[in-house]
């Protein structure tokens, strides 16, 4: 494959709507609308959100209905889960809440599927009642909500209203090799995690690649990566506002949920060697520092990884600076949105 510069790639943005420590989930809500009409008009060509349950630091647990709320206050930006977690969900359920945003945002609207429960065990039995079968049948839930989506079949006993006939773009999420498997034999659009999950990032695009299956929805394979990013105007000021990603991190690995916390001058003496590792091995592919620092980093990856669309995550505490640091990253002569 040839080299992409980072003009004939798209950029897009991970929104999981933090929790900042000592605000409310209504405030997450106006930060993440207000960030979605920011980088709509840097010209990012997806907004997507996460479901997650349980944790104190994210308000996405209801992603669809979140998913309106972005949609309703922008113009332009395809919108979308990233991802819905299957498992959690009858597939009719989702193909009719996608279905009802696609009626209401035409176009717009992207359906990102995971198999991971998105919380912990106790959570998701709470979610689901039974975990008996819930991962193991994923790729059948996404042929059914495939299904769904066909065009009207008026003799079926079951149907999607609103949600038959219309094309929501699916997406597979994984972050190993099972949901690139998934996506090359269905032939969808792949995005892997590489913003919390690394290590199987190149194996899993070479799986995806090699076993894609053409389809009426997609003819070649198109892959997309999530990277952390954090911008600004100088490597120092990045480094300072990094601290609010790492201490997240090492919450996770603790086991302690909070609410996203400011950054600090410095880690030294807040984690301690094995956790400093753990945490840097979960966040490899963070780009983190000014203009010029981010896009050659930015550019390695690309050409080392060749994916066609790179989504961006950006945990920083003040809302302003997060804005920024997506204003920079649109700086780098990234393919806008047509």
């Amino acid at each position: 494959m040839s080299s992409k510069k980072l003009s004939d790639i798209h950029f897009s943005v991970l929104d999981l709507v933090p929790i900042l420590s000592g605000k409310t989930p209504a405030d997450a809500f106006r930060n993440s609308l207000d960030l979605a009409q920011h980088v709509e008009r840097f010209g990012f060509k997806r907004f997507w959100m996460a479901e997650h349950h349980n944790m104190a630091g994210i308000a996405s647990s209801a992603t669809s209905v979140l998913i309106g709320y972005i949609a309703g206050g922008t113009s332009t930006i395809r919108v979308g889960s990233g991802g819905v977690m299957l498992p959690n969900h009858a597939p009719l359920i989702i193909a009719e809440q996608f279905g009802t945003l696609e009626s209401l945002y035409p176009g717009r609207i992207d359906l990102g599927l995971g198999r991971a429960p998105g919380t912990d065990q106790l959570t998701a039995r709470a979610l689901r009642r039974d975990l008996r079968g819930a991962v193991d049948d994923f790729p059948q839930n996404v042929e059914e909500i495939q299904h769904y989506f066909a065009p009207p079949d008026p003799a079926a006993h079951v149907r999607a209203v609103p949600g038959e006939g219309l094309k929501v773009p699916l997406w597979i999420l994984g972050s190993s090799t099972f949901g690139a498997q998934l996506a090359a034999i269905l032939g969808l659009p792949y995005a892997f995690a590489s913003h919390f999950a690394p290590a199987s990032l190149h194996v899993a695009l070479k799986v995806y690649r090699e076993n894609f299956r053409p389809s009426e929805s997609l003819k070649e394979p198109y892959a997309m990566a999530c990277v952390n990013v954090i911008a600004a105007d100088t490597d120092a000021e990045a480094l300072r506002l990094s601290t609010t990603l790492y201490t997240s991190f090492l919450n996770v690995i603790r086991g302690t949920a909070k609410p996203l916390l400011p950054p600090v001058e410095s880690m030294k003496g807040i984690w301690d060697g094995s956790e400093k590792y753990a945490v840097n091995q979960m966040l490899r592919y963070s780009f983190i520092g000014s203009s010029d620092t981010i896009k050659e980093e930015l550019q390695a990856f690309s050409d080392e990884t060749q994916v066609d669309e790179i989504m961006v995550a950006s945990s920083v505490f003040d809302h302003a600076a997060r804005i920024h640091s997506y204003e920079i990253l649109s700086g780098l002569g990234m393919k806008t949105q047509s």
